[in-house]
Parts: C-alpha cells; structure tokens; sequence
C-alpha cells in the first residue's frame, strides 16, 4: 500500500536533486568530478599545522568574520586587526588562474582551450585543499582565504572572468605571509610582471607552484606555408610566407622562457610544471597535490 507513496517520494527527491545540481557552474560539477578521482591520501585528513603559537596581527580584511577581530589590539587604533596562528598561515593557499585572452586558445577542436583546462585544475585543486581544512582564495585580495563549499562556489564564479587584454598579469597582492600559492597559466606573456610577482611573495615567505599550460601545438610548431598568426585579441599579427623557417627560433624562444621560469621558481623557492591540454586533466591534477604539499611549513 505504501510503495507508490516512497515512489513518489523517490522520485521527487530526485527531480529536486538534479534541480540543485544543474544550478551549479559546469566548472565546479567537472571539478568535483576531478578531485573525486584523486586518492587523497595525507589530505584526507585536516592538517594540524605547525602549531597554535600566536604568529602575528594583520588588519582584518573583506571577507573575515567578526569572531576573527582582536578587540584589545583594535582597541589601540582606529584599524581593526584580526589574531593570526600558526596553523592558520599553514593552512592557507591563494589561487591565481590566467584569465587573458591568450588563454582562450585551442589548436583543435577536440581540445579545450588553456583556460578551460587552467581553470579545472585551479579549481579542482581548490576543491582538494579545501576538503583537508585549508583556507583557498584568490590573490590580489578580490576572494580572501576561507574555508568550506561555499567558498569552492565563489571561486568558480569568480573563475569564469575573462579579460579582454591578451596576457592577464599575476595577482600578488594581499598575500598572506608564509601561506602557499599556485600560479596557472601559459605565461608566454611579459616576462617582467612575472618575475615582479614570484619576488614579492618570497618576498613575504610564500611558497608556491607554477604551472605552466600550454597547447600541443605550441610547443611542436606544426605550421608550414603561408600563415598568419593572430593573438587571441587581435592586438598581435604577423603573416609569414614560410612558417616553417620560424620554427627553430619559436622553439628556442619557448624553451628560453621555460629556462626562465624554472630558475625563477628555484629562487622563490617555488616548484614549476608543465602540462599540455592533450593530456589527462587528472595526472596534472595528481602532480599539483603533491607539489602544493612539499610546499607546506
């Protein structure tokens, strides 16, 4: 007498649950899906960090809640601050995606484009810190670090941005001291805004990952004959009766700025890596959860 009834009931729930789920960003369904597919180890478990000592005052910023704010040390001034700890700073990881046009670039169809696949696995990593306890936001202070799913909400949307200029430059402002970063991006942009953003968060003891994504096409040059080349926001044009007679200086350029990259993470302190939209989302995901750990205090 009472199946039709928990039928019904069944069915409802299930009508109500794929209503909430196509409310979601594609980008956060396809995270999720991603991060699921890591085993996650060590980060399963939420991180002690190294201690509950008393590490500094900071004044208290978007996004913090009234609970955070010291009253005696606000008490002094007319700024509030907010009481951070140690384990507070180790669990602490800003996120930084290109959002440039050179990122909306795909040889071919059956590829995504840089930013799809950049802002998965930015996200997905988000998704995977946050399940371990730890604060992700974005650089420059537009998300400030928080906890939990809401927040993987707020950062997929906020991820969805594009920018109308052809090379976007890293955020580095309103990093926390000694917190984590990863950095995503082709970043075959200016060099200079690059080497300014990894200086001043080592410069402020943060330590990171830099991930450079890039198009198989771009990195084995398979043009030939005329063709012209035209960057994403049309800003950049060059036409060539021979386009393989500049393939040997393509390359050599390529691996200059892979060279510099690298000598500019070991500097900070930071770890770099590469990987090509032709290849599996999850295997890069899988190397930016280990790398983002061997970064932790």
């Amino acid at each position: 007498m009472t199946r039709p009834a928990a039928s019904d009931a069944a069915t409802g729930l299930r009508h109500r649950a794929e209503a909430e789920a196509s409310a979601l960003p594609p980008l956060l369904v396809q995270a999720r899906h991603l991060a699921g597919s890591v085993l996650m180890g060590e980060h399963g478990r939420r991180r002690a960090g190294t201690g509950d000592d008393f590490w500094q005052y900071r004044p208290a910023q978007a996004g913090d809640s009234r609970r955070m704010i010291d009253h005696r040390r606000s008490a002094m001034g007319d700024v509030q601050y907010v009481r951070e700890r140690e384990w507070q700073i180790a669990q602490t990881v800003h996120l930084w995606v290109d959002t440039g046009a050179s990122m909306r670039f795909a040889s071919a169809p059956k590829l995504p484009q840089k930013a799809e696949r950049a802002r998965l696995l930015g996200l997905a990593a988000a998704v995977l810190m946050v399940q371990g306890g730890e604060r992700v936001g974005l650089t420059g202070g537009t998300l400030p670090p928080r906890r939990g799913n809401v927040q993987v909400l707020r950062l997929a949307e906020a991820l969805m941005n594009d920018d109308a200029e052809d090379y976007a430059p890293p955020g580095h402002r309103a990093l926390i001291p000694h917190a984590r970063a990863l950095f995503i991006s082709d970043f075959l942009g200016p060099y200079e805004p690059m080497e300014q953003a990894l200086s001043k968060a080592a410069a402020r003891g943060v330590r990171g990952v830099l991930l450079q994504v890039l198009d198989p096409a771009e990195e084995a040059f398979p043009f030939a004959g005329r063709t012209l080349f035209q960057s994403i926001a049309g800003g950049v044009t060059h036409e060539t009766l021979k386009a393989s007679a500049l393939q040997e200086r393509y390359l050599d350029r390529l691996a200059e700025r892979r060279d510099a990259l690298e000598r500019l993470c070991r500097e900070a302190g930071w770890r770099f890596g590469q990987h090509h939209t032709g290849d599996p989302a999850q295997a890069a995901l899988m190397w930016l959860y280990h790398a983002l750990e061997r970064t932790a205090p």
